[in-house]
């Protein structure tokens, strides 16, 4: 059995001779607290912890995002479900209809104590898209980066929207332009908390660059031999990026 333990962003990584792997055993790596809860994921464990543990012969925190370029892709993509139904656990308490307290009824659903009401895990779905014009696609760099990369159009999908309908209006609304020829590329879960991108490349139609300067600090049309800074490997956008720059 593996424990996913985190402290916050943190996952808890175990080092071995071959790397780093997800710690396992009968027993959990750090001592549960009476308050803690533990969930069962297929078949394996997830739990919170109040402090980061200090760094062993053995153990070391690392946040989820770098674990990407620890971990194997199957234990990445595990640590990012148990994040994201930590996640949920933490803000389904209390039942939003009568207020009662929720608790877990099977591994992925709650029901209220007092009012049966049952909830499952939510999905914050959102598009991402690489607009192409000839040999150059638009890069933007957004307001929430921490760093100076460029990425792609992305935002999330609204009420009675189609994931078509979304795209198109977030490509208008953050850059003004007009797109057309929408292909679907693919999708990943992306646990930073709860979220799911679906990714698509998309031509451009007509308009010049307006940018939406309260979610665009900057955006223009890059071609091959003179790109910015752009995305970590771990993304979709640099996966759709990836996969033009190995166009022929």
């Amino acid at each position: 059995m593996r424990y996913f333990v985190f402290c916050q962003d943190e996952l808890l990584l175990q080092r071995t001779a071959k790397g780093y792997v997800i710690p396992q055993g009968d027993e959990p790596p750090t001592e549960l607290k009476p308050w803690t809860h533990v969930l069962n994921v297929d078949g394996d464990k997830t739990y919170r912890i109040d402090q980061p543990l200090e760094p062993t012969d053995c153990y070391e925190m690392c946040g989820l995002r770098k674990s990407y370029y620890k971990l194997s892709t199957e234990e990445y993509l595990k640590a990012g479900k148990c994040h994201e139904l930590l996640y949920w656990d933490q803000n389904t308490r209390f039942c939003g209809v009568c207020s009662g307290t929720m608790k877990m009824h099977t591994d992925i659903s709650k029901r209220c104590e007092q009012c049966g009401k049952e909830v499952w895990p939510q999905l914050a779905t959102a598009v991402i898209v690489l607009i192409h014009r000839g040999d150059e696609v638009l890069l933007v760099h957004a307001r929430n980066f921490r760093t100076d990369f460029y990425g792609l159009v992305a935002g999330f999908v609204e009420t009675g929207e189609t994931l078509e309908e979304a795209v198109h209006r977030e490509v208008r609304e953050e850059t003004g332009i007009r797109i057309k020829n929408l292909r679907y590329f693919g999708s990943q879960p992306w646990p930073y908390p709860c979220g799911l991108m679906v990714g698509f490349n998309a031509d451009y139609e007509s308009g010049e660059i307006q940018l939406q300067r309260s979610e665009l600090s900057n955006g223009a049309w890059y071609r091959k031999n003179n790109l910015p800074t752009i995305p970590e490997k771990l993304s979709i956008a640099r996966k759709l990026i990836d996969a033009w720059l190995e166009e022929e």
